[in-house]
């Protein structure tokens, strides 16, 4: 097998990072709607680095409502460099175990809700296949212990491949790599069971997405083309300790070696096939520390080749 990209991610090392975000919970404005935000600061230190320091991260407000058959949720960022839309949908509830939604929305794909524990998550994530939002209509349903998702997605969330500016990965154009997405079907399925005290969860993900080819002015040529990712997942939870495992196949059919995506107004180009494999160990501790009422200790570990 080819090598392509390295990355790994682990919690075990000579740094520290604190997130804090203030206040977390929204105001209760009626029995259905709900208004909230937050504030998040972040503190750094490196072993490495002589850069420790307080900086602000992140603004953002938060809109929910529910009454129980319909319902709507909203959520938009101010972030130092960019301000982006994080998600916005409304959905109609069929039953208790099936709804529908239309909008902006999460991507059901591998480890939900995050394939990761850290703050800065996994490789996956920045390869768009972790905690992506797209624009289009997402359908659930869960019963005796299984979840499946059925999705389809137009665009992703401006339908502007050459807006670098947005939370989550999108396909990018650029001069080397003029294409953006341009309709995505997703599948996934899920198996819960539980053995004693040890809870598993297990299961599986396609996706099939089409690109367009988007020319300008000093582009390399191309055509509109296709790619397809699969992944299968497993999670267990035992008393406080959580595992995560995770194996992803993707594969977009390009002319040349390198597909560009963006986020955070900055693109940057990826490999077009790679196997990804993510293996993430957790521990969470109840602390009774004013504000500070949970510590989450973990090494996470993913990486592309």
């Amino acid at each position: 097998m080819q090598l392509r990209q390295t990355t790994l991610f682990s919690a075990l090392g000579l740094a520290l990072a604190g997130c804090f975000t203030l206040p977390a919970a929204a105001v209760p404005v009626s029995d259905e709607l709900d208004i909230g935000g937050a504030v998040r600061v972040n503190y750094g230190w490196k072993d490495y680095d002589d850069d420790a320091k307080l900086e602000f991260e992140l603004f953002r407000a938060d809109v929910k409502y529910d009454n129980g058959e319909l319902f709507a949720s909203a959520q938009y960022r101010w972030y130092q460099d960019q301000d982006v839309i994080q998600h916005a949908f409304f959905g109609y509830r069929f039953s208790e175990n099936s709804d529908i939604r239309l909008g902006v929305t999460q991507v059901p794909f591998g480890l939900l809700p995050y394939a990761a524990h850290s703050f800065w998550f996994g490789a996956t994530y920045y390869l768009g296949f972790e905690d992506d939002y797209d624009a289009g209509i997402h359908w659930q349903y869960s019963k005796d212990g299984w979840r499946y998702d059925l999705a389809w997605f137009a665009n992703d969330e401006y339908g502007d491949g050459s807006r670098f500016k947005r939370y989550s990965f999108d396909v990018a154009t650029t001069e080397n790599a003029p294409y953006e997405e341009a309709g995505q079907f997703n599948a996934r399925v899920e198996r819960s069971l539980k053995y004693g005290e040890f809870a598993h969860k297990l299961g599986a993900s396609v996706q099939y997405s089409r690109l367009d080819y988007k020319p300008m002015a000093g582009a390399v040529a191309g055509e509109d083309t296709d790619g397809l990712a699969v992944a299968a997942h497993w999670q267990m939870d035992w008393h406080a300790w959580q595992t995560q495992v995770q194996y992803l196949h993707y594969d977009y059919d390009m002319p040349g070696e390198r597909l560009a995506l963006s986020a955070f107004a900055y693109p940057f180009e990826i490999a077009v096939e790679a196997d990804v494999v993510t293996f993430n160990l957790s521990r969470s501790i109840d602390v009774d520390w004013g504000p500070i009422t949970q510590l989450n200790c973990y090494n996470d570990y993913s990486q592309v080749f």
